[in-house]
């Protein structure tokens, strides 16, 4: 047991005490934004290399591991953790998942003090659950990767571009994938099912790959359902909203009407073919009847919430964003794509900045005129902390250039694998100035 002092310390998360995530190779981490080492397969938040070798963890022997407990243990001291950084500098968002937790697991926050050890063990078991069962996706989109897309695995694995002597890529080999499937069979859905069955889930975050087409999603929600655990559950998506039905059961009818709360974040990173461009596999149209269909159901509209992505192309799309939320009278969540290295073309830091201020004030200036309230102001106040945040060419001054050149190469790869679709170049051609800068990229 450990004191627990007059002032909650600023930057104590729950997550360590409630929460246990897993990524689609089985790598556990604090949660899907923290920032930590590697354990077998570096990821593209993962701040050190993996082994290489896959050396999977159970939940228990990952619990109370000593990086756990370090983290506890930190935390309560009043430390400002590295792995947090994504919350402490607003990486992604303005709304940071630390308070995310804070908020929903506030009942939890006594007992962390009276479960705790001063070595950071602690007896209290996770209530909250992000386990990402594989990377099943049937999209590419363009700032994810094939960790988290099927879709883009079976592209690469097709045209030949896994670079074999990475070890970050030794995950899709057919004998790792072979021992990866075993563990999530023999463990990894043991683990979740017995938290089921114990009645102990309080809280599901279903992301992915695609949650909507992960067999797990559909039979564990209808088991909680059928334990009648359904009116103590809160469950959040993070969703591309292609499919709301499988095998005869539907999300609307039959899952969420039968739980406590619910949040659907439905992913789309622009309108029409821009949309269609990042998001390989969109079909905008059909998103658009998916989505009016669940705000139907919705008893606020915090449950249906449009999940904005702010990328490169998307600059050409903050306007058509904004008047989206307007016209479905909706809330439009808004993050930047994630990015630790100065090749991420897709990242709209990845512009000098006055080309980006200025089409960010530019938008801040159509946006006042047009008026705005709650429902785009997190679009608002995420574009207004970008003007903060310093550029790839001053995060990275002697790597910047190489860096956007091998940015540009990597999107015309994937272009060339696509050809359907219209190109980065295209999209780029609407603004000179973008226009300009990209083609001196060489």
């Amino acid at each position: 047991m450990t004191n627990k002092p007059n002032k909650r310390p600023e930057n104590l998360c729950l997550a360590p005490w409630v929460h246990t995530y897993l990524s689609p190779q089985t790598e556990r981490r604090m949660c899907c934004a923290s920032r930590e080492p590697a354990q077998s397969f570096e990821q593209y938040i993962d701040t050190m290399s993996g082994s290489g070798k896959y050396d999977p963890l159970t939940l228990e022997e990952h619990w109370n591991s000593e990086h756990m407990k370090s983290v506890r243990v930190r935390m309560m001291n009043g430390e400002t953790l590295s792995e947090c950084d994504v919350c402490n500098n607003k990486t992604l968002n303005t709304d940071v998942y630390r308070s995310y937790f804070q908020q929903l697991f506030a009942h939890k926050y006594d007992e962390i003090w009276s479960s705790t050890s001063e070595d950071g063990t602690t007896t209290m078991k996770p209530i909250s659950w992000d386990y990402r069962f594989s990377n099943l996706c049937n999209f590419k989109c363009r700032m994810c990767g094939d960790m988290l897309s099927s879709s883009w695995e079976a592209e690469k694995r097709k045209n030949n571009d896994i670079d074999w002597k990475d070890p970050q890529n030794n995950w899709m080999k057919p004998e790792v994938r072979l021992s990866i499937s075993k563990f999530q069979d023999n463990e990894i859905e043991k683990e979740f099912a017995r938290a089921v069955e114990a009645h102990s889930i309080e809280e599901i975050y279903w992301a992915g790959g695609e949650p909507l087409m992960f067999e797990q999603h559909w039979k564990y929600m209808k088991r909680i359902i059928e334990l009648g655990d359904g009116p103590g559950l809160y469950a959040r998506y993070n969703t591309n909203l292609s499919r709301l039905d499988y095998k005869g059961v539907h999300l609307l009818t039959d899952i969420l009407p039968n739980i406590r709360d619910w949040q659907l974040c439905c992913s789309i990173d622009g309108t029409g073919e821009i949309g269609e461009y990042i998001r390989t596999g969109l079909d905008y149209e059909q998103f658009l009847s998916n989505y009016k269909e669940c705000q139907a159901i919705a008893n606020n509209p915090r449950q249906v919430r449009l999940d904005f992505t702010l990328t490169l192309p998307g600059l050409f799309e903050l306007k058509n964003m904004f008047n989206l939320s307007k016209e479905l009278n909706t809330i439009i969540l808004a993050k930047v794509v994630f990015s630790f290295s100065p090749n991420i073309m897709m990242s709209p830091l990845v512009l000098p900045k006055d080309i980006l201020h200025g089409i960010i004030h530019d938008f801040l200036a159509y946006a006042t005129l047009a008026g705005y309230d709650y429902r785009q102001q997190p679009l608002i106040d995420v574009l207004i902390n970008l003007l903060t945040r310093p550029t790839f060419e001053e995060q990275w001054p002697d790597e910047y250039k190489q860096g956007a050149i091998e940015g540009k190469g990597n999107m015309q790869k994937i272009e060339s694998f696509r050809p359907e679709a219209i190109t980065l170049d295209e999209i780029l051609k609407r603004n000179g100035e973008i226009h300009d800068w990209y083609n001196r990229q060489n």
